[in-house]
């Protein structure tokens, strides 16, 4: 019998236990490649950049370090190449879901020509090895001039090479000024590159320098140093002014920061940035004046403790790109839910009604603040500064423990976590639906906490309509209905609902709650105050695609009537009449039927004819939802721009006076915006 082929091997499945740690060595492995490539390339940008500022020279110590410098290029321009193949080896692999493809050309093209972060490889691989074949040339430098060309063009290529790694980070993903962040991101890379690249060169100078074999180049150390200190105190501001723009960029919210995986390692990063800038400080007070002094008794002494505190700040900062390279493969915090890991919060709504603890955060405040200034004078100041030092933290301290727990609030693993359903009518309405099944018997029909079942509890359910419902985060309503309020002896639904409907029941106490604070709301604006969300919703009119509220933002004032035949036809008639001069200013008008009447055109009549759109589809829970804000049989509510309620008026539909509206509507149209467009998701 002849063989025709043979099956592949069949490799049998890996365990739990086999599979975390292939997992975990892939995972090092990568982080490894990633912080060896980015080493290499902020070390050549160091490197190249430190020997022009330190100028040319002529002495054998300096003329030696300046040749060993060059040989270490020439040695992190080929790692950095090798570590660079390794990284798209790793990157294909990832992408393609097989361990294999990282050896398969036609896998690594695909990435290289089909993917940003592959062109932006192209590109600076390209110029990787332009720099590797410039630094291997033995080029003749014995004139100023070419011996300035020579050492500027390698910085300059070394600099080509560094910033496009921020076009294939997360910086090229922020919506909608990815250019902005991208420029941001790659300025932070230079400063780095410059400063934090340039710490172990400089280091090298200042040992041989120190050495009595090396007393030549001594007063050369002395000026690169200087020249290094000066041009570091600028590439730390650009890094904080960039890296605090990023911050906000990718992470946005104190949640973030110490909630989420991004956050904690952006935390990290600082935690190392701190001694690194301490040590900077201490040499530039200290060290650095002591380099010009007595060379066998102060000078070299100094330069060598200076070269070690250096050689300290450049170890520590080779220790931040490995966080750094665990951040670029780790999401933004601002696209993770944030498990706040307190189990309190600070809040000014704790205040509101509470005199006594205002004024203690008042005085507390105060006090701080005379801390803050104290050890901001303490820097300022040589006199006294020890002094006013302790005496500005301990003032801190105080103020700070004065204030803070009258602000303190409780939280928990959800408090800041985003809703995974949007605040919109349909889950108002099915919110409703649910809170009439699961809570009424407790908080009410009304959720005043009146329900028949809680005069058994030990204590009165929660009033759902009082203004405490909005002082707390949607992600604490959501930890409460998941997990219960024991020592209220509220029941959890964690296990009795899913999580959308969770979210649904936590949009519609939204919803209610911010209605019964609407009840100040009457049919005029008040001028430039927006603060009630109008919830977003779907509709559709006749055969016609659906729509949604928010689709009018920025674009439309919208009047949304809720009517009842016959009493509301007078009404309808006279917005029908006067329609064009409603559009003429902006407006917009959409009118519900409270029955949800799929033949609510059919029954409105030919006379007069209507050109506003008649809600056939989605009626039922855009009235669910609006008839919390508005009572029945007529209710009319003009939406602004920002997609805020800002009036609301009830009547039996009869015509009224239509110029009194008009003026409501010029007036927003004259408002400057007061408030930013809501979020589809309640806080």
């Amino acid at each position: 019998m002849r063989v025709i082929g043979t099956l592949p091997e069949q490799r049998p499945p890996l365990n739990a236990g086999s599979a975390f740690l292939y997992t975990s060595a892939v995972l090092a492995l990568g982080l490894a490649v990633r912080w060896t490539h980015l080493a290499c390339s902020l070390l050549l940008v160091g490197a190249t950049t430190l020997i022009v500022l330190a100028g040319r020279s002529d002495r054998a110590t300096a003329i030696h370090w300046e040749e060993r410098l060059l040989a270490r290029a020439r040695a992190l321009a080929l790692a950095a190449l090798a570590s660079g193949l390794a990284q798209v080896a790793l990157q294909t692999a990832l992408l393609e879901g097989r361990t294999a493809a990282a050896l398969e050309p036609s896998a690594i093209a695909r990435v290289l020509l089909e993917t940003q972060a592959g062109h932006v490889w192209l590109v600076r691989y390209g110029v990787l090895v332009l720099l590797a074949t410039f630094l291997a040339l033995r080029l003749n430098v014995e004139r100023r001039a070419d011996w300035r060309a020579a050492r500027g063009e390698a910085a300059l290529l070394g600099a080509a090479a560094l910033v496009p790694i921020a076009a294939s980070g997360h910086a090229a993903a922020v919506e909608p000024s990815a250019a902005l962040a991208t420029a941001a991101d790659g300025v932070h890379l230079l400063a780095a590159g410059v400063w934090a690249g340039g710490l172990l060169p400089l280091a090298l100078l200042l040992r041989a320098a120190g050495r009595e074999e090396g007393a030549d180049a001594r007063p050369y150390a002395v000026v690169a140093a200087r020249r290094f200190s000066r041009c570091a105190l600028v590439l730390v501001i650009t890094l904080a002014l960039s890296g605090t723009g990023m911050a906000v960029t990718n992470v946005g919210t104190v949640a973030g920061l110490v909630g989420t995986s991004y956050g904690r390692l952006l935390l990290a990063k600082v935690v190392l940035l701190v001694p690194i800038l301490a040590l900077a400080a201490v040499n530039r007070s200290v060290h650095l004046p002591r380099l010009s002094g007595d060379g066998a008794t102060v000078g070299r002494p100094a330069m060598r403790r200076l070269a070690r505190f250096v050689l300290v700040e450049g170890a520590l900062a080779l220790a931040i790109l490995a966080v750094v390279g665990a951040m670029t493969v780790t999401p933004p915090a601002r696209h993770e839910p944030p498990v706040w890991p307190f189990a309190f919060r600070l809040s000014p709504v704790t205040l509101e009604g509470a005199p006594s603890a205002a004024l203690r955060a008042l005085a507390g405040s105060q006090v701080a603040v005379l801390g803050l200034v104290g050890m901001a004078t303490a820097f300022l100041v040589r006199a006294w500064r020890l002094r006013l030092l302790v005496g500005g933290i301990v003032l801190l301290a105080a103020g700070a423990g004065l204030a803070l727990p009258p602000l303190a609030i409780d939280a928990y693993p959800t408090t800041y976590l985003r809703p995974a359903v949007p605040y919109q009518a349909a889950s108002i309405a099915t919110g409703a639906a649910l809170y009439r099944t699961n809570c009424v018997v407790c908080h009410g029909t009304t959720g005043a906490g009146d329900g028949p079942g809680g005069a058994r509890l030990p204590r009165r359910p929660a009033d759902l309509r009082a203004s405490h419902t909005a002082q707390h985060t949607a992600g604490d309503l959501f930890w409460w209905i998941s997990h219960g309020i024991p020592r209220a002896e509220m029941p959890a639904f964690g296990d009795r609902l899913s999580e959308e409907e969770r979210w649904d029941l936590v949009n519609f106490l939204r919803a209610l709650s911010s209605a019964y604070a609407a009840r100040t709301l009457g049919p005029s604006v008040e001028p430039e105050r927006s603060w009630l969300i109008a919830p977003d919703f779907t509709f559709a009119v006749g055969p016609t695609p659906a729509r949604a509220l928010k689709e009018y933002r920025g674009r439309r004032i919208v009047l949304l009537v809720l009517y009842s035949l016959p009493g509301s036809r007078p009404r309808l008639a006279q917005l029908a009449e006067r329609y064009d001069i409603l559009v003429t200013l902006g407006a917009e008008v959409i009118v519900v039927p409270n029955d949800a009447a799929p033949d609510a055109i059919k029954r409105l009549g030919a006379q007069p004819r209507v050109f506003f759109p008649v809600v056939t589809d989605g009626a039922a829970e855009i009235v669910a939802a609006y008839r919390l804000f508005a009572r029945p049989p007529h209710a009319e509510l003009l939406i602004d721009r920002q997609g805020y309620v800002r009036a609301i008026s009830h009547g039996g539909g009869a015509a009224t006076e239509l110029n009194t509206l008009l003026a409501e509507i010029q007036q927003l149209n004259e408002e400057k915006v007061q408030a930013p467009a809501p979020e589809e998701h309640v806080h």
